[in-house]
C-alpha cells in the first residue's frame, strides 16, 4: 500500500499544473493533500471523482486559506475532521480517517512566522494535535500522522541552520516540542530508511533554492511505535514539481 502526502500550495494551481495527470501516473492508494486554498464550490469538478478515488475536503472558515483534502481508493470505516476544538478546527488543517488496520491523521499544521500570537497558535496547535493522538494510541490504534509540520527537526533538515536559528520552523522551542513528540513512540520514517543530508522537501520561491537544493524538510510522515515494524519504505519524490512543496511518500506492507 503506498500513501502520498504533499502541500499542493493552492490545489487550483496544482490542477492547472497537471495534478491528475500526476495522481494517475503514481496512481498511489491513498493521497493527502495540504493547503488546498478553496471551499467546495471553487473545486474543480474533476477532483471531486477522479478515476475511482473517493474525495474528502475540509476547509477553511476563510476564504483562500488552509484546507486539506485525502483522495483514497479504499474506503474509510469513518472519516473526522478537526479535533474537536473550535479555534483549530475551524482553519480546516485537519482529516482523520480509520481503516481497517490504522488510522491516518492529514494534517496541515499551522505556521508560526507572520506573529508571536500565531506563534503561540502553533504551540497550542501542536499539543492539542499530541493529546489526540496519545489518545488514540492508548486504544491501541495503529497510527499513520503524515503532512506539512512547518518545522525542521534537526541541523540535518534544512540547508542552512546557523543563519535560521532566530526563524520560526527551526526555533528551538519548536524542535524541542518534536523532540517530545517523538518521546512519546511516534518515529519520523524517512529517517529509518534515509540517514543522509541534504534531502527536503520544501524551497523557498522567492530564490531559485529548488535549483541549488536550498531547503528544508518540514513535510512528514510519523507512525506510533506499534506500527513500525509494518513500514515497508519512507521518501521523498523531489523531482516532482507543481508546488513550493514536493511529495513524500510512506509503502505500508500488506
Amino acid at each position: 500500500m503506498q500513501i502520498i502526502s504533499w502541500n499542493v500550495n493552492g490545489i487550483r494551481s496544482a490542477y492547472s499544473k497537471g495534478l491528475l495527470d500526476w495522481l494517475n501516473r503514481q496512481s498511489p492508494d491513498i493521497l493527502c493533500i495540504q493547503e488546498t486554498k478553496a471551499n467546495m464550490a471553487q473545486i474543480p469538478y474533476d477532483l471531486l471523482d477522479f478515476n475511482g478515488y473517493q474525495s474528502i475536503f475540509s476547509s477553511a472558515s476563510k476564504i483562500g486559506y488552509s484546507g486539506v483534502a485525502l483522495f483514497t481508493k479504499i474506503r474509510p470505516k469513518s472519516i473526522q475532521t478537526g479535533f474537536g476544538i473550535e479555534k483549530f478546527d475551524r482553519e480546516g488543517r485537519i482529516i482523520v480517517a480509520e481503516y481497517d488496520d490504522f488510522v491516518l491523521l492529514n494534517i496541515y499544521f499551522p505556521n508560526g512566522q507572520k506573529n508571536e500570537e500565531r506563534l503561540q497558535y502553533k504551540l497550542d496547535f501542536y499539543d492539542a494535535f499530541l493529546d489526540y493522538v496519545d489518545r488514540l494510541d492508548r486504544e491501541a490504534k495503529n497510527i499513520i500522522i503524515c503532512g506539512d509540520i512547518n518545522t525542521a527537526h534537526k541541523e540535518i533538515d534544512l540547508s542552512r541552520p546557523r543563519q535560521n536559528q532566530m526563524i520560526s520552523g527551526f526555533l528551538p522551542i519548536e524542535r524541542e516540542w518534536i523532540d517530545k513528540f517523538i518521546s512519546h513512540g511516534y518515529v519520523d520514517t524517512f529517517r529509518m530508511f534515509h540517514p543522509e543530508p541534504n534531502q527536503y522537501t520544501w524551497w523557498s520561491l522567492r530564490t531559485r533554492a529548488r535549483e541549488k537544493n536550498i531547503g528544508w524538510r518540514i513535510d512528514y510522515f510519523f507512525v506510533n511505535e506499534r506500527f513500525r515494524e509494518s513500514v515497508a519504505n519512507s521518501f521523498i519524490l523531489a523531482d516532482v514539481y507543481g508546488s513550493d512543496h514536493c511529495p513524500i511518500g510512506l509503502e505500508i506492507a500488506k
